[in-house]
């Protein structure tokens, strides 16, 4: 199974998204693990590349498992796992090979184009601190089926 983590950076009511070309949806910067990695060190690691910021003390916030799947085939699963930081050192690359980042206001990131189940994980994030845990299932072209979330 894949393991992937991505970090929430939120400074001053916004918070730093990456906008992908294939689909044109936003996403939270943060990547693949590596072999021997913990999820800290990867979360740094993968942060610093897409965006060149040095994460300073992320905080885990969730826990979820993603799969897609067809009515009757499974066809891929992975594991994320998703900090929160509130502080960063280093200058934000003018350009990432992942996409076009953007700070963007808190209020508005329910609105944006993005996988629904970022969208729930915002919505937790922006009214909690508790740890979330979560399983979310997609169609082949990502279109949500279930999300289970804990705490609902």
């Amino acid at each position: 199974m894949q393991r992937v983590t991505n970090c929430i950076v939120i400074e001053n009511n916004h918070v730093l998204l990456i906008k992908k070309p294939r689909r044109g949806w936003y996403a939270i910067p943060g990547g693949k693990m590596e072999a021997g990695e913990s999820i800290k060190e990867a979360v740094t690691r993968e942060y610093r590349e897409e965006t060149n910021l040095h994460l300073q003390d992320p905080e885990l916030a969730g826990v979820f498992t993603f799969s897609v799947d067809t009515e009757d085939t499974f066809i891929q699963e992975w594991m994320m796992f998703t900090f929160v930081a509130y502080a960063y050192n280093g200058e934000l690359t003018d350009s990432s090979p992942e996409g076009e980042l953007e700070w963007v206001p808190l209020e508005i990131i329910e609105q944006l184009p993005m996988a629904e189940g970022d969208r729930k994980i915002f919505q937790h994030v922006k009214r909690s601190q508790e740890l979330l845990y979560g399983a979310f299932t997609y169609t082949e072209d990502y279109q949500l089926l279930d999300a289970r979330l804990d705490p609902s």
